[in-house]
């Protein structure tokens, strides 16, 4: 029985410990290494006399920080990672919160790491650290321990820490190995940055499998043809990444004309993944595997997920399926029925192993979303409120459109943005699109080369007459935020 997840490494180093583990650039690690500098500092860690709390990492997407967050999770304590070019106040306001025992991070980061008030682990000392098998043979860890906290802002901008156990990302990480067939023999590269819970399934599935991470940079995926050739060099099997960056290299025609035989599964979560685009990838690879994962960072990055194993127009809207194994989701309506039958909305809501612990040091807000399953009062069953709007269709598969504050109500009827930007990223000449709703009007954003004449007679065939969008406002690209999707609060400024 596993009880942590640092026995995942320990069982593939003894199984593969000379195999490269994690490549970044021109750095490589094998599993031997790469498992005796993280119970170093595991070591160095305890000297400090920690036990169950708080180390916050401030360092950039490398291999230095996976020694880290492994390293934190060796000692028994449990890690957050965040942007290390963060703004400072924002950096206060989790400071604030977590109240991190020790910081980790690069001495050219230190420019105000010493107002923080804690103690610190520079990255290039990790090499000088020594094991002290005295000191980790004490260590207990069980599953309901704390591995991590990850801080997301959500529609309030103020940070929240979501609080994520072993157990969780133990039994996410076994999920993920069976449901997609995860061997020794695969190769991933990891997109999504690591205080992002997408990188939860690169990061520990690469581990338990025994298998091979290539670590590229957010600046690197600006050149969707490099980052193919890339793929085609080292000879890439699986890919996890947000769908804005599948869409951008369906938009750059960066497929074409290539032949990546080794890849074999896109797997894509974040945010809806509209079907024009992904029809391109399936085109250019018919014989990979195509999932649509779905779930908020408190359920452990994801809770539901699809396999496309049908063909689908440009405008429909893909499915995220049904619930992942030993999880639950349950559908809403307003006054808390649920809802089974199908073409009925309702908000998402999820049960099981993979929701999150809460909010770290925030009752209140955690009281909001995480509560007593409606259906009973007979003992704590928690459920997580995703804010989501889902329904299930003619097949029991989920379709979520979107978020609850994305659903407006408009002259008397209720409308969802999301299946707005669904009919207008089928449009052939837009490469993606956004609704904004100002409290009168909807205004739809839309990313394309040139403005597009007779939008509102294309959407009119679509969509119903009191949905289509009074304003239409071109964008020669999307802002983007440090997580790949659309960053829709910097449209704002626009309308």
């Amino acid at each position: 029985m596993i009880s942590n997840i640092y026995e995942f490494l320990d069982k593939s180093v003894a199984k593969y410990p000379n195999k490269t583990l994690f490549v970044s650039g021109k750095n490589c690690i094998n599993y031997l290494e790469f498992s005796h500098k993280s119970s170093a500092l595991a070591s160095k860690i305890l000297e400090f006399g920690l036990n169950k709390k708080p180390v916050l990492i401030i360092l950039p997407k490398s291999i230095e920080a996976l020694i880290a967050m492994f390293g934190v999770a060796r000692s028994g304590n449990f890690y957050s990672i965040i942007d290390e070019k963060m703004p400072f106040e924002r950096v206060q306001k989790i400071i604030n919160i977590l109240k991190p025992a020790l910081i980790i991070t690069a001495r050219d980061l230190d420019s105000s790491v010493n107002e923080y008030g804690a103690d610190v682990i520079y990255s290039d000392e990790f090499d000088s650290f020594e094991l002290n098998l005295s000191l980790l043979s004490r260590v207990e860890i069980i599953d309901t321990d704390l591995l991590y906290v990850l801080f997301t802002s959500g529609s309030t901008g103020e940070p929240k820490g979501v609080s994520i156990s072993h157990k969780s990302v133990i039994d996410y990480t076994f999920w993920v190995s069976k449901t997609f067939d995860v061997g020794s023999d695969e190769i991933l590269v990891n997109q999504a940055p690591f205080y992002f819970d997408n990188s939860i399934l690169d990061i520990f599935t690469t581990v338990r499998c025994g298998a091979t991470l290539h670590l590229l940079s957010t600046f690197e995926f600006a050149f969707p043809a490099k980052v193919v050739e890339y793929l085609k060099t080292h000879g890439v099997t699986m890919i996890f990444w947000v769908p804005s960056v599948l869409i951008y290299f369906a938009n750059t025609r960066a497929l074409e004309h290539q032949e990546l035989k080794t890849l074999k599964k896109v797997l894509f979560c974040g945010e809806i993944m509209p079907n024009r685009q992904l029809n391109i990838w399936r085109k250019a690879l018919p014989n990979a595997l195509y999932a649509n994962l779905y779930g908020p960072t408190e359920i452990t990055d994801v809770c539901c997920y699809y396999v496309c194993d049908r063909e689908f127009g440009d405008d429909e809207l893909l499915p995220i399926g049904k619930a992942c194994k030993n999880t639950q989701i349950l559908l809403f309506d307003e006054d808390n029925n649920l809802i089974t039958q199908p073409f009925i909305k309702g908000e998402l809501c999820v049960r099981g192993s993979s929701l999150s612990l809460g909010y770290y040091g925030d009752r209140t807000k955690s009281a909001q979303v995480f509560i007593q399953n409606p259906l009973h009062n007979n003992f704590y069953d928690p459920i997580y409120k995703t804010g989501d709007i889902a329904a299930y269709n003619e097949y029991n598969e989920l379709i979520c459109y979107g978020r609850l504050d994305s659903q407006i109500k408009l002259n008397g009827h209720r409308i969802e943005l999301g299946e707005i930007e669904a009919a207008l990223n089928s449009h052939p000449q837009i490469k993606r699109s956004a609704c904004k709703f100002t409290g009168e009007k909807i205004v739809a954003f839309y990313e394309a080369s040139r403005d597009i004449d007779k939008i509102r007679e294309f959407l009119s065939k679509k969509i119903q007459e009191y949905m289509i969008p009074k304003i239409f406002i071109r964008l020669d690209k999307f802002a983007l935020n440090a997580n790949g999707k659309i960053d829709r609060k910097a449209l704002d400024d626009k309308l």
